[in-house]
């Protein structure tokens, strides 16, 4: 492999790992206690400010920012991280924050995801795989986002709400409350409306028609009966003891903080 290839304006710290086949183009900065793995590419004018691991072929685009402090008024300095997996796409303007120490201290991405364009990531997230933010996505502090999830355009996710994975949900909503794995969900101005699993996304990531018929039929249990939450976990280990859908489900209901997202208009 080659060695990394870095324009002479390029700014980068002593203290910086830079592994083969890095590019590092002009005007770009990369500060102290950052790594960049082979193959990755940081275009002009991006800034990985510190305490950063970047995986291999990710690829980070003009001015997006990536380390800096958290925005919490309650950080005092101290050291810490985000750590980036491998072959993610960082598009222009993207800001990822470092974790604090009452959140574990480390803001984390997994592999293949796709941050658009004005992205942000708070400090302490927890993004899984193959997860899509689209333009001027916004996470608060301490979200977790399961793989393969999709958020569009100018969507809001308050601090500490999980959404499931496989999980799409539309255009500016804002998400107060976890959303359940499968679910496709969108905001409107009087109220969420549910629409049943994310069969598309699902059948995309290869999914059978049966594994998503029982989605289906669980979100009935939970959003259709008269059964409330304790009820309807109860009733879906009875009817759905044996498949994974139903042990996914329950397993994120049981760990819940914010409670669901239930208040929706229904059109499953």
């Amino acid at each position: 492999m080659s060695a990394p290839q870095v324009h002479s304006t390029a700014v980068i710290h002593s203290g910086a790992e830079l592994g083969p086949e890095v590019q590092v183009d002009a005007y770009a900065v990369i500060g102290p206690g950052v790594r960049v793995g082979a193959g990755s590419v940081i275009k002009h004018h991006a800034t990985i400010d510190r305490n950063t691991v970047i995986g291999r072929e990710c690829r980070i685009f003009p001015y997006a920012s990536l380390g800096t402090d958290p925005q919490d008024i309650t950080f005092q300095g101290e050291e810490t991280y985000v750590h980036v997996g491998d072959r993610n796409v960082i598009r222009e303007f993207t800001t990822i924050n470092r974790g604090t120490p009452k959140g574990g201290g480390h803001t984390r991405l997994g592999d293949d995801n796709y941050l658009m364009a004005y992205t942000h990531v708070a400090h302490d997230c927890q993004i899984g795989s193959h997860v899509i933010l689209s333009n001027g996505a916004t996470l608060a502090g301490h979200v977790e986002i399961g793989d393969y999830s999709v958020l569009s355009a100018f969507c809001a996710v308050h601090q500490f709400v999980r959404i499931g994975r496989n999980a799409y949900i539309g255009g500016y909503s804002i998400v107060c409350q976890d959303i359940l794995p499968f679910a496709k969900v969108a905001q409107n101005r009087e109220a969420f409306s549910l629409y049943g699993p994310n069969a598309i996304g699902m059948m995309r990531n290869g999914f059978s028609r049966e594994f998503i018929e029982n989605v289906k039929d669980i979100f009935r249990i939970i959003y259709h009966s008269d059964l409330n939450t304790t009820q309807a976990v109860q009733k879906i280990g009875e009817t759905h003891a044996d498949g994974e859908e139903g042990r996914v489900i329950t397993e994120f209901i049981a760990k819940t903080k914010r409670g669901i997202l239930k208040n929706f208009r229904t059109d499953a």
